[in-house]
């Protein structure tokens, strides 16, 4: 069986030998998606909704995960939110587009050279999560509102 392999191994290694530009655009291809992976880290996705809205939403996001805010810094272009980690540093940068727009950027770096994009998606995903609950909220009271303004109107 070992044989067999080697063999397999050494066959479908030739025609790689043969022709240098396949080999390294099959192996430079595998090795830039896995350094891309590991060195990119960093997670983007527009909201619509306000920045205020949206810079709560992250934070609920990150008390949810059980990371320390470290505090936050602002931009010419927005605000970047400072979050840590025992092994990871998350950068969370919201930029409002328009009063109803807002684009979040985060960076979650895992050490000095890589990045955790695995990270940085899943508080997207939380950030998101964290945002329905406030429109919701937001909507309710909206409503309650409405209904107590049309009760007192019409009494």
């Amino acid at each position: 069986m070992g044989r067999c392999a080697t063999l397999l191994v050494i066959a479908l290694c030739l025609p790689l030998a043969a022709c240098d530009t396949v080999a390294i655009a099959l192996l430079g291809g595998g090795a830039s998606t896995l350094l891309r992976y590991n060195l990119d880290g960093v997670a983007a996705r527009t909201f619509t909704a306000p920045a205020e809205s949206v810079k709560h939403a992250s934070l609920a996001a990150l008390e949810r995960m059980g990371l320390e805010v470290n505090g936050t810094e602002a931009l010419d272009t927005g605000e970047v939110i400072h979050a840590r980690a025992p092994n990871r540093d998350i950068d969370i940068e919201v930029e409002p587009i328009t009063k109803q727009l807002t684009r979040v950027r985060i960076m979650a770096r895992g050490g000095s050279l890589f990045y955790d994009n695995a990270t940085a998606l899943e508080l997207v995903a939380q950030t998101e999560k964290s945002l329905d609950v406030v429109i919701a909220t937001k909507a309710r009271a909206g409503s309650a509102a409405a209904a107590g303004t049309a009760r007192l109107t019409s009494n």
